[in-house]
């Protein structure tokens, strides 16, 4: 499909100053910036939407779409202020649960995104000078997404692909990942935008016979008449408008694919039954810190022991594998034996191997402890990519000169350097825990180590105490993703909620609610093979994002070119 005839290079704004006039073809009539600016805000704010707790999918494609328009013959100062715009009303409402944790964290970190996002605006609008702008815009979102989950400090919240859980489009995250997710969707909202900017905004296409072509001193038609040499040329206005048309169709046509795409064919693959315990969190924030710990500790005991008297009973079935959550005990086991007894107390009574989310020490560790009846601790995962200013503070010597920020995270964790894979019988578990099933890297390692099922442990209690959900379900929503990109079933489990039990084709088996203590269970396959995407690993991002850097570097040369061409003589 050829995207062109929607743009003209030559009529795009920004190396050339606001009222300049290329040669090459007039300037479409410009908005006011004001509406422009209200344009990105609605773009910012549906693809908000997009996203959990609303989770109106299909707003993901209006939210890039939204953004083209807004930024469509834009200086480069107003391009960076249209996509601050846009960043704040994305951001601000989608990480508003971290509002539970300060005010100005959930501030800082929303607007650090925005500027973030202001900035690669810029880029944006370079790229809509190419012919073929709506594959420079979905490569554009990956660039920017593979940007954000690296600098300045990894955050990878709000991928265009996250949003796709449930929607027929995710079955494309089993090909190329969530980045090929992300750039089909980028593409169906460009071609939107084409649709919305194309009929009707702009002057007729180079050589319409409406128009004719003064560089060859053909006269303009009247009332779309054939005028001169280029009576014989396709109109511009009808092409204008059924390429756009076509383009709109056959990328959504093609997002929407991954509902048939072979992705997930069940293959004879063994099973086995996986519990879930989420064991709840006090929420009075006046016990002491240490009282605490030992309330979730005893809560997600006292859930695995409540489950092996059921057991016993003949009421549910004997699980193959118990998953607590993240935190389910912030003291060593090690260096507290009232809790060891604890966590073993539950294990001797289910009778099963149980993974234990546990805060280690010496050094200071954020894991997952594997506990064995009878053995206690027989492994250990840690994990990798820790939560900035929350298990780590970035740029700590410089910040401890004029905040006292770096005191709540005194000692920065220590990260974990590899994958591993728990054998408990036929089960090869791979585990990431809660900030990093947002790493695409990280949750395709576990699976190219071996790795037939997948756990999330997550701690969510702290971003919940005012009731909202946003968080907690925005990770489950990635999980989702992350059972369809590996053809693995998947076992989100928190302290406070909402813990789901994942089927390979994303799919959610059981769920819990909130901020109760719950006992999950299902039996799930245990798939062996790799997905396209798990073969390919970080390929398709990386083959994405050098393409758009090569294209944008191309549009900015040749717009430095014409830029010189065009400056009148001193």
């Amino acid at each position: 499909m050829a995207l062109t005839g929607a743009a003209d290079p030559g009529n795009a704004e920004g190396f050339e100053e606001p009222g300049a006039q290329s040669p090459r073809a007039p300037r479409l009539p410009r908005a006011r910036l004001g509406w422009a600016v209200l344009v990105a805000v609605a773009g910012g704010l549906a693809l908000a939407a997009a996203f959990p707790p609303a989770g109106i999918w299909p707003l993901a494609v209006a939210g890039p779409a939204l953004l083209v328009v807004a930024l469509w013959h834009r200086s480069l100062r107003a391009s960076f202020l249209i996509g601050l715009a846009f960043g704040i009303t994305f951001f601000v409402p989608l990480l508003s649960w971290l509002v539970n944790v300060a005010w100005y964290a959930w501030i800082a970190l929303a607007m650090t995104e925005a500027l973030i996002l202001g900035l690669l605006a810029v880029g944006q609008q370079v790229l809509l000078r190419l012919r073929a702008w709506p594959l420079g815009v979905a490569g554009w979102w990956v660039a920017a997404e593979a940007l954000r989950g690296r600098w300045p400090y990894a955050f990878p919240w709000g991928r265009l692909a996250m949003s796709q859980a449930g929607a027929p489009t995710a079955g494309w995250a089993a090909v190329g990942g969530a980045p090929l997710l992300t750039f089909l969707i980028a593409l169906a909202g460009a071609a939107l935008a084409w649709l919305l900017i194309g009929p009707g905004r702009g002057e007729p296409a180079r050589g319409d016979p409406a128009r004719g072509d003064p560089a060859r001193g053909e006269p303009a038609g009247d009332g779309g008449q054939p005028a001169g040499p280029g009576a014989s040329r396709v109109p511009g206005l009808a092409r204008r408008r059924v390429l756009p048309l076509l383009a709109a169709a056959a990328t959504a046509g093609l997002a929407v694919a991954g509902a048939v795409l072979p992705v997930d064919q069940p293959a004879a693959a063994p099973h086995a039954t996986i519990a879930a315990v989420q064991g709840d969190v006090p929420r009075a924030r006046t016990l002491a810190n240490q009282l605490r710990a030992t309330k979730v500790t005893a809560n997600h005991a006292a859930a695995t022991e409540a489950l092996a008297a059921q057991v016993r009973a003949g009421a549910r079935p004997a699980p193959d594998l118990v998953i607590w959550p993240e935190n389910s005990t912030d003291l060593d086991p090690l260096f507290n034996p009232p809790v060891y007894a604890t966590i073993a107390q539950a294990v001797s009574a289910i009778g099963q191997p149980v993974l234990v989310g546990s805060v280690l020490q010496n050094p200071l560790r954020n894991a997952g402890q594997l506990w064995l009846p009878r053995s206690g601790p027989a492994g250990v995962y840690a994990k990798r990519q820790l939560v900035p200013f929350g298990e780590y503070i970035p740029f700590r010597s410089l910040l401890d000169k004029f905040t006292s920020l770096p005191s709540l995270q005194p000692v920065n964790f220590t990260p974990g350097h590899k994958a591993v894979v728990f054998r408990v019988g036929k089960i090869r578990l791979g585990d990431v825990i809660c900030y990093e099933v947002g790493f695409d890297n990280l949750v395709s390692s576990e699976v190219r180590a071996g790795a037939n099922l997948l756990a999330v442990q997550s701690n969510d209690a702290d971003f919940e105490l005012d009731g909202q959900t946003g968080e907690s379900a925005q990770q489950l929503a990635m999980a989702r993703i992350r059972a369809v990109e590996s053809d693995r079933a998947v076992v989100y489990v928190s302290t406070t909620g909402e813990s789901a039990i994942i089927a390979p084709d994303g799919t959610v088996m059981t769920r819990s609610g909130i901020w109760r203590r719950a006992v999950l269970e299902a039996r799930v396959p245990l798939r062996s093979q790799l997905t396209l995407a798990d073969r390919a690993g970080a390929w398709p991002e990386t083959a994405i994002t050098a393409l758009t850097l090569a294209a944008l570097a191309w549009a900015a040369a040749r717009a430095f070119g014409q830029a010189r061409r065009t400056k009148p003589p001193r």
